[in-house]
C-alpha cells in the first residue's frame, strides 16, 4: 500500500516513528496500564452491535500495538495485551493518517492477503477507525475482528466511527483533567471547554422544524475546582424521515459525571440503526450504564419524531425525568409523558411510550430540573414559599412566550429564570425546544 508519509526501512509507515505522534501517545498515560471498565464497555458494545467476536481499543507506538481493551481475547497480563506493530493491522490506520481501514475478506484482500497476522490471529474480516488526539494525530485504533469473511454494513461502520470518537473523547477528558491541575484558572477554562464538548456545537437542521437549545452551568461550578456538569442534549437523524431528540441529567458533577454524560450521548447515537421505541432505546442505554458499574444515575427524556405535512408526530419516554411541555399555537400548555424509572440503578425498568402531535406553530420543550428548581442566591431573599421556581412557574413562562419561534422562546425562558435567581443558578440548566414550523 501507498502511505502519505512514506515507509520506514522495515517497510512499515514512516509516521509510526514521528516524534510528535509518539509524544502524543505517551501523553495519554495509557500505555502499559491495566484494563478499565469504560474502555472494555465500549469495546464490548462494539462487539455486540456488530456481531463480531472480538473488539479492541489499541494504542500504537513505534514498535508495538498495546491493547488497552480486548474483548473476546483471553489476555490478562500486560505482556499478553500487545503484539509487534508489524503483526497488527493497526499500522494501516496510523499510516493512513486518520482514515478508516475496512477489510471484508482479509485472506483475499490484496492489502492484507500476505499479512503475517491473518492466519495466526484467525482474521476473517477487520474494521477499524482511528483514535485521534485534538491535533488529528493517530494514537491508535478502535477495531473489531470477525473470524470469518463478511461484508461490514453501513450501520456497523457508523457504530464503530461513533464509538471511536467516544473513546477519543474519553482520552481527551482524562488528559484535560491532568493538564488542569497545573493552574486553577486554566483548569476552570478547560472545564468549560469540556462541558461544551458534551453538547453538539450546533443543533441539526430538521426540515419543517425549528430547534433551539441553551445550557447554563450552576453558578458555584464556575468558581470552584473543576466541576463539569452532567446535563446534556442532542438532536440527530435516525433513519428515513425520522429524527430523535434526547436530553438528560447525570447525578452529581465532576469528571466522572462528564464521562457518564459523554458515554450516554454517544451510546444513544450509536443505537440509531437499531429498531425500537424510545423506551426500548432507553432500556438499552440502561444496560450500558449498568455494565459500566458507575455510581452515577441518569434521568433523561428520549423523543422520536418525524415531520409531516400536518406538523410533527412523535413518541417520547421519560426515565426519572420531569414531563415535557407542549405550547399549543393558541398559548395553551400541556404536559406530556408518563413517570418512568431513572437509569443506571436497576435493570427492572418501568418506562412508557407516550405519543404526541404538534400542529404547525406548536412547540415542545424539554428541560432539566435546573429549570424547575431555580431559587435566589442564599441570603439575598427571604425564605418564602414563592422562592422556588417550579413546574407551574415554568409552564406560565412558556405560555407567556406564545407566538415566539424556538430561538426566541428559549431566550425568553432563560431571561425569566435569570430574573428569578438574579444570575445565580443553583443547578445546571438545559433547555431544548422543537417547534413545528407554522404554515405561511
Amino acid at each position: 500500500m501507498d502511505f502519505p508519509g512514506g515507509l520506514r526501512a522495515d517497510g512499515l509507515p514512516a509516521v509510526l516513528s514521528d516524534p510528535a505522534r509518539l509524544a502524543a501517545v505517551r501523553a495519554t498515560a495509557l500505555l502499559d496500564t491495566g484494563p478499565e471498565e469504560v474502555f472494555e464497555d465500549l469495546a464490548g458494545l462494539a462487539a455486540r452491535i456488530t456481531g463480531s467476536g472480538r473488539a479492541f481499543v489499541t494504542l500504537v507506538d513505534a514498535e508495538r500495538s498495546f491493547w488497552k481493551a480486548c474483548v473476546g481475547v483471553d489476555a490478562e497480563a500486560l505482556d499478553e495485551r500487545q503484539n509487534p506493530v508489524g503483526q497488527s493491522f493497526c499500522y494501516f490506520l496510523v499510516g493512513l493518517e486518520g482514515e478508516a481501514f475496512v477489510v471484508d475478506d482479509a485472506a483475499a484482500d490484496p492489502r492484507t492477503a500476505d499479512h503475517p497476522s491473518v492466519g495466526p490471529m484467525n482474521i476473517g474480516a477487520w474494521a477499524g477507525y482511528p483514535l485521534l488526539d485534538p491535533e488529528g494525530r493517530v494514537l491508535g485504533s478502535f477495531c473489531v475482528i470477525d473470524d470469518s469473511p463478511r461484508a461490514w454494513s453501513p450501520a456497523d461502520l457508523t457504530t464503530l466511527a461513533t464509538l471511536a470518537r467516544s473513546v477519543s473523547t474519553e482520552v481527551h477528558l482524562r488528559q484535560s483533567l491532568t493538564a488542569s491541575q497545573a493552574a486553577h484558572q486554566r483548569s476552570a477554562d478547560l472545564a468549560r471547554s469540556l462541558q461544551a464538548g458534551l453538547l453538539p456545537p450546533r443543533l441539526r437542521t430538521v426540515p419543517g422544524v425549528e430547534a433551539a437549545a441553551s445550557y447554563l452551568p450552576a453558578s458555584h461550578s464556575r468558581h470552584a475546582d473543576i466541576e463539569v456538569g452532567g446535563d446534556f442534549y442532542d438532536l440527530f437523524h435516525t433513519h428515513g424521515p425520522n429524527y430523535a431528540a434526547v436530553l438528560g441529567d447525570v447525578c452529581g458533577k465532576g469528571i466522572q459525571a462528564a464521562q457518564v454524560s459523554s458515554m450516554a450521548r454517544y451510546t444513544v447515537r450509536a443505537d440509531t440503526d437499531e429498531t425500537g421505541s424510545p423506551s426500548d432505546r432507553l432500556a438499552r442505554l440502561n444496560t450500558a450504564l449498568l455494565a459500566q458499574d458507575t455510581p452515577r444515575f441518569l434521568t433523561t427524556v428520549y423523543t422520536a419524531f418525524r415531520p409531516t405535512a400536518e406538523g410533527l408526530t412523535g413518541t417520547l419516554a421519560l426515565a426519572g425525568h420531569p414531563p415535557a411541555l407542549v405550547r399549543r399555537a393558541d398559548g395553551h400548555i400541556e404536559r406530556v409523558g408518563a413517570p418512568g424509572t431513572l437509569l443506571g440503578i436497576t435493570d427492572a425498568l418501568n418506562l412508557t411510550d407516550v405519543p404526541f402531535h404538534l400542529d404547525p406553530g406548536d412547540l415542545l420543550l424539554l428541560y432539566t430540573d435546573g429549570a424547575i428548581e431555580a431559587r435566589p442566591r442564599p441570603g439575598t431573599a427571604p425564605e418564602t414559599t414563592g422562592a422556588l421556581f417550579d413546574e407551574d412557574d415554568l409552564a406560565a413562562a412558556l405560555a407567556a412566550s406564545n407566538g415566539m419561534d424556538a430561538t426566541a422562546t428559549v431566550a425568553h425562558l432563560t431571561g425569566v429564570l435569570d430574573a428569578h435567581h438574579g444570575g445565580w443558578a443553583s443547578d445546571d440548566t438545559a433547555l431544548l425546544a422543537l417547534r413545528a414550523a407554522p404554515t405561511a
